[in-house]
């Protein structure tokens, strides 16, 4: 928690310009001289008047998701079931790969219904029924959300089991796709 005001500099002593303040040995400092972590935080702090949001676990969604924050790093033991608000360019180009072979699944699959073949998916096969339009938006939208949701959750294992398991599964429904051209 901040304190109301900013502690001074050098642990509580009071600013002087006169030389005879500050000890000639090193070694004769006094450790209680040197500031806390918390004097420390507040001084780098010291420009900034807003509430402090280390003080609450990063929420799932916030403006620092789109916008991005300061923070550039993480450490490696804070990553594993926690919401960072940091995202990589491996995890976004996953993200993008995937949503290229969603929308050539879309392409490809209306292009084989055109040349005689049958969707076998249940729910595909619902969304085809409400039109091509339809099927297309609404396969986009739920395959959309579904990434949105494991980018979020991008530090827990299941989630980047889900992404690898769907970058896997639509690669191959894409090569499947290419062979079907094939035939």
């Amino acid at each position: 928690m901040r304190p109301s005001k900013p502690a001074p500099i050098g642990g509580g002593r009071a600013l002087d310009p006169s030389p005879d303040l500050e000890p000639a040995d090193s070694s004769a400092r006094d450790p209680m001289d040197e500031p806390t972590t918390e004097q420390a935080t507040t001084d780098v702090d010291a420009g900034y008047s807003g509430p402090d949001r280390r003080s609450r676990p990063t929420p799932r969604l916030s403006r620092y998701s789109f916008l991005g924050g300061r923070r550039q790093a993480v450490e490696a033991e804070a990553r594993e079931g926690s919401y960072v608000d940091i995202y990589g360019v491996p995890l976004l180009a996953t993200i993008a790969w995937v949503s290229l072979m969603n929308v050539a699944d879309s392409f490809f699959t209306l292009y084989h219904l055109q040349a005689g073949g049958i969707e076998l998916n249940p729910i595909a096969q619902g969304l085809l029924n409400l039109g091509r339009l339809d099927f297309v938006l609404w396969k986009s939208v739920m395959i959309s959300l579904a990434l949105v949701v494991l980018c979020v959750h991008k530090n827990f294992g299941l989630a980047r089991w889900g992404l690898v398991a769907a970058t896997a599964t639509y690669t191959a429904l894409f090569g499947w796709h290419l062979y079907l051209l094939t035939v």
